[in-house]
């Protein structure tokens, strides 16, 4: 590695107490504080300012104007004993925000590479693990663990000290408590609360603050008071819905998500379950 000189032209924003590999390639404006690590085969987009004390490694795409807070070390080996040193990558979208020592893995020969979308808030020492997709405009909180090959849709927000099994999948708007296992895939649009973690009911006040209109809303709540409180198992829930609610795209999703859970979804709350509460 070489010490990229702050004096010379094309990088006054670049500590000189900073490294960066002759291969990375950093659009003329990036801002990097010093005692940063940049490897061979990292690109950083326009306008970003990654702080000090961070190691960007090899793989790693990151987008305009992102924010990378002190400590976070990204594209990471993923810790997976089935990798085998294949070129994998990271992608880190636009805009979005990594708080001091989080540390998200890149992919392996699964899906090749680990994503977080754009406009992204990833909250102080957080893990993001190998083959992950974490859509647009999402929240994960401080200190929450998502293991590999979680699915995150967007504008999903997973709240402080929450651990994700590997394979679960997060439904687009859906928020999960802080303090959760999230052991089951959750469907889009509710909230997942409690423990054993089950269904909440739908999250109106994030729904309503994305725009979406009282009449949208009352739909998505009458599908999923049929999924939930009708006394049907699944299967015969979802076929209700098909059958006599009006055709949506909120209708379309959910029961797609559904059909197609790996790992089933989570439940309603019933008394007997064990709960801290």
């Amino acid at each position: 590695m070489r010490t990229i000189a702050a004096t010379k032209p094309n990088n006054r924003m670049t500590h000189p107490y900073t490294y960066i590999d002759p291969n990375a390639k950093l659009a003329p404006n990036v801002k990097i504080d010093p005692f940063t690590v940049i490897h061979g085969d990292v690109h950083i987009g326009e306008g970003t300012w990654i702080g000090s004390n961070v190691t960007i490694m090899e793989g790693t795409r990151i987008g305009k104007n992102c924010r990378i807070f002190p400590g976070a070390v990204l594209g990471g080996v993923p810790q997976d004993l089935k990798f085998a040193g294949e070129k994998t990558f990271v992608t880190i979208g636009d805009n979005t925000t990594i708080r001091e020592f989080v540390t998200v893995n890149r992919g392996t020969s699964d899906r090749w590479k680990t994503t977080v979308g754009s406009n992204c808030l990833i909250m102080a020492y957080s893990h993001i693990a190998h083959d992950c997709i974490i859509g647009n405009n999402c929240i994960i909180s401080n200190s929450v663990q998502i293991a590999g090959h979680v699915t995150m849709g967007d504008w999903a927000w997973i709240a402080g000290v929450s651990a994700v099994h590997q394979f679960v999948q997060i439904g687009q708007h859906a928020y999960i408590a802080g303090g959760s296992l999230v052991s089951k895939d959750v469907p889009p649009y509710i909230k997942a609360v409690r423990n054993p973690l089950s269904y909440g009911g739908v999250n109106s006040i994030g729904l309503k603050r994305r725009g979406f209109e009282l009449e949208k809303i009352n739909h998505i709540l009458d599908i999923y008071r049929i999924i939930f409180n009708k006394g049907m198992n699944v299967s015969q829930a979802l076929e209700f819905i098909e059958e006599e609610l009006t055709a949506s795209d909120e209708r379309d999703e959910i029961v797609t998500f559904i059909r197609e859970s790996g790992r089933g979804i989570i439940k309603k709350f019933t008394k007997g379950s064990v709960d801290d509460e």
